[in-house]
């Protein structure tokens, strides 16, 4: 069916070079617009050794400019999400008066950021010429998310949105791709600005459960009290005000929400940035999470497993269609965390699915990542079981 903006399609053979042309030439038709801004691709490992050939072929089959994208171990595709098979995932994106640049950064390049405008001299640009970042990046040669801070210093409160890169798993090798271009480490990020825009939805996959507090006494990662209470009896207790039902969901799905924004005056999805519960000292009455937060900050457990996951999924997507009812979607990508899918929601196409029942029928493309990146409050944060999605939308 001709596509006006965009059209996703899976490619689920062996390479055929002869097939492949024919495919993409045969994908292209499909697209009425002329021009194409933008391809995205995704591959999956039986592909690899064949990724140079493919984006040729692609390149100039289906006439891309620029072409995108990284390796993992499964692809998301409209409304269908492929873990077991192996395939690629192709978008090509009509992009109307959008001004696209990519750029590549290699890991040295990345792990030595400063927090100042020297990104912007990398970047060949200025902050008021962009509206969002779509980024894929290797997990294996980055330091930690700490390279994010120059981004969100350089670029703040425009969205980076985007997933680092998988593949075969127990190995730590992945790919990034950028036109013909393979690159094994480092970043490679779109510059979306011009009359598009990027709009980002960002599921952490949490249900708030007990109260908020405020943290009164912290050390790096260690929160000694919250409420002026020692913050693991008010953890035990929070827990026991539970439900039945819900504290035996709770048991060794616990998490913790610190909010961003504390100038609102109520909290709820969405405001939080959530991190992990490392453990906690009944002795000295203290939690470990994996984040640095300060006294002050407000703070809420968190539950997380399928049922809260989708739960939060759904809400956070029914708010974006009324708030984007008469935004023009060109189209979307979704970066969806490898502990998600069937494995999580035992069941196929869950995060693909809810998107198109909110916001369908949507050209989707995306793929399974090893951590997903995505805005919470005016900056950007990298995530865990999270469901990031970039919306290509008309500014």
């Amino acid at each position: 069916m001709p596509q006006s903006y965009a059209i996703s399609a899976l490619w689920d053979q062996d390479f055929k070079e002869n097939k492949l042309e024919s495919w993409a030439e045969e994908l292209r038709k499909q697209l009425i617009d002329e021009k194409v801004s933008l391809g995205l691709i995704f591959l999956t490992p039986p592909l690899f050794e064949h990724a140079h050939k493919i984006m040729e072929i692609i390149r100039v089959y289906a006439r891309v400019p620029l072409l995108m994208g990284c390796s993992s171990h499964g692809v998301i595709i409209n409304g269908e999400e492929i873990e077991q098979r192996g395939g690629m995932a192709l978008s090509l994106f009509h992009l109307p008066g959008a001004d696209l640049r990519a750029i590549t950064l290699n890991a040295d390049q990345v792990n030595n950021l400063e927090e100042d405008n020297s990104l912007l001299k990398l970047t060949g640009g200025s902050e008021n010429e962009n509206n969002g970042w779509l980024l894929f990046a290797d997990p294996f040669h980055l330091r930690s998310d700490k390279w994010l801070d120059a981004w969100n210093t350089a670029f703040a409160p425009k969205p980076i949105v985007g997933g680092l890169a998988s593949g075969n798993p127990g190995e730590h090798q992945t790919y990034l791709y950028l036109d013909g271009t393979i690159f094994d480490e480092g970043v490679v990020a779109l510059s979306v600005g011009g009359d598009v825009a990027l709009k980002s939805i960002i599921s952490q996959g949490c249900t708030p459960i007990g109260e908020t507090w405020t943290i009164t006494q912290v050390e790096e990662n260690i929160i000694h009290k919250i409420g002026n209470r020692p913050a693991f009896d008010l953890l035990l207790d929070t827990l026991n005000d539970l439900p039945d039902e819900i504290k035996e969901r709770a048991n060794r799905n616990l998490f913790t929400g610190l909010v961003i924004d504390e100038y609102r005056e109520d909290f709820g999805r969405g405001d939080f940035l959530i991190r992990n519960l490392i453990g906690g000292d009944p002795q000295k009455g203290s939690i470990a999470i994996s984040a640095y937060p300060r006294v002050g900050q407000t703070i809420q457990f968190q539950l997380r497993d399928a049922q809260a996951a989708s739960e939060d999924m759904d809400e956070i997507l029914l708010t974006a269609k009324n708030k984007l009812a008469d935004t023009t979607i060109y189209g979307a990508c979704l970066c969806s965390c490898n502990g998600r899918g069937e494995g999580l929601f035992r069941q196929p196409n869950h995060d693909a699915g809810l998107v198109q029942k909110h916001l369908g029928p949507l050209p989707l493309n995306g793929f399974f990542c090893n951590g997903e990146i995505g805005p919470i409050g005016n900056n950007s944060h990298l995530h865990s079981y999270t469901a990031a999605l970039a919306l290509f939308i008309k500014k």
